[in-house]
């Protein structure tokens, strides 16, 4: 067994991992990348991005997801989400990918998660491919080489694309897995080569430990104005975390994960991975130049193979194509990954009815009943088995997939954080208008980036706000740079009975799904889904 790069003194035997081929430690993203080109992994673009195909999986596969049932476990969200299984089934498969790693090459990197540094957590990422790796590298906070050598991994991933369970033998829906081990601290994933499920099988990990600290995690982006404000953009991919928190005139805290704590809050990341389906390079200039470069990673995008040139705008490969990258090419970045408490919240919905407005200011209870509701449209591609079309959809907190914990848990302490700190909520249909999917158009970026550009300097503060007469939310009557008819969804609608049919029936979708909540909120917050 040979041993190449910066080894870590605690080795891979602890992970009962024996007898592999060449162990590469904590290569840099130079290295990495040339491994990944011997492996032939991929091909470069045209500007030294590194474009992968992710296999059948181009999404998450949400199905195949199991978190270890243990008796010290039993405050766990339990259900679709999390699914259980045993012990016995968990040691059944890690013998097998261990015995399957035998003789390969396996790919090491020892890297942190959180930047505040009383709320850090050591990982370690083993790949059987070069460009996991590599994605992991750029993905999660590095280590100096001293660090990465003496770190003992809190948490361990273990990945193969290419190994695949038994679903007869192993009890498993399909040969596609991801398994959440809380007390032996592994998670293991294989059958799928879509990188998106190492970055959020962490993320389920800080989403576990952090909120019994009293800590909020949050998926969520983060960004910081000149004066020192904060503000948090919520929402599931494909709502806008990662365009709209890429502002020019503001920096970076990160793109998707952070916590919120007593002096404020903190990215889990080093890196950023951004939906890159019609990347336009005038409307989402960072994001461009950050997948323009060397030592980015381009998922399932259809490129030339002559020119190298990537198509952003075609979908031949699946709607969810994906650039990661990591935080330093974003050049007005926070390099601490650290921010004061927020100032604005903004959730982010997209709305496949067309009926939501596209801003509304949040009360503390709408606030509660909107973060709970989790409404948006799940989009083509970001996970296994979704259509052509957008589906509506309500995940709550606006990270359902990711929470081991019931939700009132985390929407308890947002609740008490947003009192607490006299933060802003707002809600942000960057869906459709004018009708639903299929019929209206999308929201015009600039006129969101308007209206949040609005809320962010205070534009909006002496604008007089109506309320509507269907969700009871609290619409600004004008905005600068925004007309004024894009502000009232009815107007944008030939049809004023269509857009009354339309919303009644989403508004019936709010009521039956928060029924689950209705135990556990207070009636004030019952009361905002009865219009």
């Amino acid at each position: 067994m040979q041993s190449v790069g910066n080894p870590s003194n605690h080795g891979l035997e602890n992970h009962g991992l024996h007898n592999l081929r060449t162990i590469y430690w904590n290569l840099t993203r130079a290295q990495l990348i040339e491994q990944a080109v011997a492996n032939n992994e991929g091909h470069f673009s045209a500007d030294g991005a590194f474009i992968v195909q992710t296999g059948k999986h181009t999404g998450r596969s949400p199905n195949d997801k199991y978190v270890v049932q243990y008796p010290g476990l039993e405050d766990l969200w339990w259900g679709k989400v999390n699914v259980p299984i045993s012990s016995e089934m968990f040691e059944r498969v890690y013998s097998k990918i261990c015995a399957y790693f035998q003789g390969r090459d396996v790919y090491v990197q020892d890297l942190r998660v959180g930047a505040h540094p009383q709320h850090t957590l050591p990982i370690r990422v083993i790949t059987e491919k070069a460009w996991h790796s590599l994605f992991s590298y750029n993905q999660f906070i590095r280590n100096t080489p001293e660090d990465a050598c003496k770190q003992i991994p809190q948490f361990t991933v273990i990945q193969s694309e290419n190994f695949q369970a038994s679903p007869a033998e192993d009890g498993l829906r399909t040969g596609t897995f991801i398994i959440v081990n809380f007390p032996k601290k592994i998670i293991l994933i294989g059958g799928t080569g879509y990188a998106g499920e190492i970055k959020k099988s962490i993320f389920t990990i800080m989403n576990y430990l952090l909120p019994i600290q009293g800590i909020l995690s949050m998926h969520c982006s983060a960004n910081i104005g000149q004066r020192g404000d904060v503000s948090l953009f919520f929402g599931l991919s494909g709502t806008g975390k990662t365009t709209l928190s890429s502002d020019p005139d503001r920096r970076l805290i990160g793109d998707d994960e952070h916590g919120w704590c007593d002096d404020g809050v903190f990215n889990f990341e080093g890196g950023c991975y951004a939906k890159t389906i019609r990347l336009n390079k005038d409307l989402e200039p960072i994001i461009w130049d950050a997948t323009h470069r060397f030592g980015s990673v381009i998922e399932n995008a259809v490129f030339d193979t002559a020119s190298r040139e990537v198509n952003f705008d075609s979908d031949a490969i699946t709607e969810n194509t994906r650039g990661g990258y990591p935080l330093e090419f974003v050049p007005s970045h926070v390099r601490e990954g650290r921010g004061g408490h927020p100032e604005n919240v903004f959730f982010l919905t997209a709305d496949a009815f067309g009926v939501m407005p596209p801003i509304a200011k949040l009360d503390q209870a709408q606030a509660m009943y909107y973060f709970l509701s989790g409404y948006t449209s799940k989009l083509a591609g970001t996970e296994t088995g979704l259509g052509e079309e957008p589906q509506a959809t309500f995940s709550t907190c606006f990270g359902a997939p990711f929470l081991p914990l019931h939700p009132h848990v985390y929407a308890e302490l947002l609740g008490e954080k947003i009192q607490k700190h006299n933060a802003s909520v707002w809600l942000v249909n960057t869906g459709w208008t004018g009708g639903p999917y299929g019929v209206g158009t999308r929201f015009h970026l600039p006129y969101t980036r308007a209206m949040i550009q609005a809320v962010l300097t205070g534009q909006l503060e002496g604008v007089p706000f109506r309320k509507d007469d269907y969700f009871g939310l609290h619409i600004p009557e004008s905005c600068p740079g925004v007309p004024a008819e894009v502000l009232d969804p009815q107007k944008t609608w030939s049809d004023p009975e269509a857009y009354a049919r339309q919303a009644r029936a989403l508004i019936g979708q709010f009521e039956k799904n928060f029924k689950q909540y209705s135990e556990k909120v207070t009636d004030e917050v019952l009361a905002v889904g009865l219009h």
